[in-house]
């Protein structure tokens, strides 16, 4: 009989220990694990993204992790191709893939489908983007729903980015952002996924974050950035916006210390975790909200919950 093909994906916002977590499962499971952060994908910059380091690949095999350079666009569209061709090459070898990261685009995508949409002229959405600037999150998004109705289906109202999204889609192309949602359709049966998201309380998060931004410092984050620098990376570009990247860059130039390098970075961190929770409430409402201050018993919790989801496995005693 033929193995039934599941995927497992894990989700949360950064430094709630994903990475951990997903070894063990991989390691239970017989799988390898998928990144599915955009940032680690960077092959220069391992510090300030926690890619996972050479003990833990060691531990288990990890795919789509530092392989880029931050010299090179890297889309939502690349990733979704190469991880379709990974878990479909895992699922040949009779193994469960463990799809980990802190990107919720990455996931739709996977999930949902890619959303095919026109590229968008730069000076449209410069033009838009200083609007919301100028006007502020909450006028932005009341001007969005004039212009396009159909937004507030899909569109929370604090959720920026997909905000000025769906502004520019329908200033430049005339159509709601909806209508090229509607028509995207996912690689996989949404059956395939087992949808885990680490719903860390905030409290334990931060400080959680601030102990990880002064490990960063400790593993060299500074002369990181020193190399990054050298590269002369352009600055449109998605690693030029790597937390920490312009805060240390200050801070080399004398123009902050590194007292508050380290505080603003801690801060724009949290905004971040802070953003993913909010994006998790808005489209990740079937994902299945779990957690435990212990990585132990969180794993245990998770194994009982998945007994029945992979049923067609031989299960092993849990040590």
């Amino acid at each position: 009989m033929e193995q039934e093909k599941k995927v497992i994906l894990l989700a949360g916002p950064t430094a709630s220990g994903k990475s951990k977590l997903a070894i063990k499962l991989a390691q239970h499971f017989n799988g390898e694990i998928i990144n599915a952060d955009s940032m680690q994908v960077y092959k220069e910059i391992s510090i300030l993204t926690s890619r996972p380091d050479s003990q833990d690949t060691k531990i288990i095999k990890h795919h789509l992790y530092g392989f880029n350079s931050v010299k090179k666009k890297f889309s939502t569209g690349h990733w979704l191709k190469m991880v379709v061709k990974k878990i479909e090459d895992q699922w040949k070898k009779g193994q469960i893939p463990v799809v980990v990261g802190g990107t919720g685009l990455y996931f739709k995508a996977l999930t949902d489908g890619l959303v095919k949409i026109p590229n968008i002229p730069n000076n449209v959405r410069l033009k838009i983007r200083k609007l919301h600037k100028k006007i502020g999150q909450k006028k932005f998004f009341i001007q969005l729903i004039k212009l396009d109705p159909l937004a507030k289906r899909f569109v929370l109202p604090n959720d920026t980015q997909r905000s000025m999204r769906a502004y520019e889609v329908k200033k430049f192309t005339n159509k709601s952002l909806f209508e090229f949602t509607k028509k995207t359709k996912s690689n996989f049966n949404d059956s395939v996924f087992k949808k885990l998201f680490i719903n860390i309380p905030r409290e334990l998060l931060h400080k959680k974050i601030e102990k990880r931004v002064e490990q960063m410092f400790n593993d060299g984050a500074v002369d990181e950035v020193k190399k990054f620098y050298k590269m002369r990376v352009r600055k449109e570009l998605s690693s030029s916006k790597i937390i920490g990247i312009k805060e240390i860059r200050d801070y080399l130039q004398g123009k902050t210390t590194l007292i508050k390098a380290k505080e603003l970075i801690t801060v724009k961190t949290r905004q971040y975790a802070k953003r993913q929770f909010t994006w998790a409430r808005g489209h990740m409402k079937s994902w299945e909200m779990i957690y435990s201050p212990n990585i132990n018993d969180l794993f245990k919790k998770i194994i009982m919950h998945l007994v029945n989801y992979l049923r067609f496995m031989k299960w092993t005693t849990i040590q």
